[in-house]
């Protein structure tokens, strides 16, 4: 994550933009005030996306099983129909 003050954000707004754009890569902007983040559109809608999926209790619970089945037990990927 790219930390910065307002001020050097301001100065240089689309330098900032494009990198995070094309490596979203996050800008962590310092105010007196307080913080805020930046974010690529990808990443956002990936965030939005993973807080959907967790806030189904069956699906969260679906992922979670996933994560904790052997690969032995899982189809390979030539075998799955799309």
């Amino acid at each position: 994550m790219l930390n910065t003050s307002a001020t050097n954000f301001r100065k240089n707004l689309f330098a900032m933009l494009n990198t995070t754009i094309k490596y979203n890569e996050p800008i962590n902007i310092s105010t007196k005030d307080g913080n805020a983040v930046v974010l690529s559109q990808e990443d956002y809608e990936g965030l939005m996306a993973t807080a959907e999926l967790s806030a189904d209790p069956q699906m969260k619970q679906k992922i979670l099983d996933g994560l904790h089945t052997s690969l032995d037990d899982c189809v390979p990927e030539d075998e799955v129909t799309w």
